[in-house]
């Protein structure tokens, strides 16, 4: 699996992050499930800036006396503001199980919708007040697999095509991603449509912003010229601009704002 704070711009801020895998059934409607626990001082605030996978969410947080929520796809950078003590679990949707959630996952960009879901959330709950994390991230992976039922082969290529644009740099394009998968770019986009909420060209974008995020990141002496270049952009300017309209910040400034390692 990729780094557990992947997305995350400033992993330094986290209180404490765990992330599980998908096994079982349970991996053909969930990528994998992800916990933030945090205790911020009375009176203070932790607001958590993430420029998020391309995909849709399932939420049971603490907050709020309780809630079930569901996160749509992102297209710009978000951010949550932490208070008190409180905890997450969430499960990153594998797109085969988005329909059964979110009827037009394009109408749910950007957006976060409650779910009336009491008997989900006291149950995960239980788990983790008890400790036991990945019980908890167990429980609703069950919820969301019985929600889903069996996935058909239009949904596990859906699955594929957002696994393949993930983990290959070389995907650039729209038609590699289709001959990757063994379809049409035009099916490719439907399924997109359909399964993510995003076309499949935002999902090389994010793959690629995600990765320029974290290397700017982790090597502060890096050039940013050369970022571009390994990443496939087509300059340093080119960077610049993707940095922009999806974090509201350049590339320089982001690391100016990194906390000193």
């Amino acid at each position: 699996m990729d780094l557990p704070t992947r997305g995350v711009l400033y992993p330094a801020r986290l209180s404490r992050f765990t992330r599980f895998p998908a096994t079982g059934p349970v991996a053909d409607v969930v990528r994998w499930f992800w916990v933030p626990q945090w205790d911020v001082e009375p009176g203070r605030v932790s607001r958590q800036h993430v420029v998020g996978y391309p995909g849709s969410n399932l939420v049971v947080e603490s907050r709020d006396g309780g809630l079930v929520g569901f996160a749509g796809p992102t297209t710009r950078r978000s951010h949550q503001d932490l208070t008190g003590r409180g905890w997450a679990v969430g499960a990153h949707l594998q797109p085969a199980a988005v329909p059964a959630l979110s009827p037009d996952p394009a109408a749910d960009r950007d957006r976060y919708r409650r779910l009336d879901a009491p008997g989900l959330h006291a149950a995960v709950a239980a788990q983790v007040d008890a400790g036991r994390l990945e019980a908890a991230a167990g429980v609703l992976g069950r919820w969301i697999a019985d929600r889903v039922g069996p996935v058909g082969d239009e949904g596990r290529t859906a699955n594929a095509l957002v696994a393949v644009v993930d983990a290959d740099p070389s995907i650039v394009r729209l038609e590699d991603a289709a001959r990757r998968v063994g379809c049409s770019p035009r099916t490719l986009q439907r399924l997109a449509r359909r399964y993510v909420g995003l076309p499949p060209a935002a999902l090389i974008r994010r793959r690629r912003l995600q990765e320029a995020a974290e290397r700017v990141r982790t090597d502060r002496t890096a050039d940013l010229a050369e970022i571009a270049a390994d990443l496939g952009y087509a300059d340093h300017a080119h960077l610049t601009r993707e940095f922009r309209q999806v974090l509201g910040m350049a590339p320089s400034e982001y690391r100016r704002d990194l906390p000193q390692p």
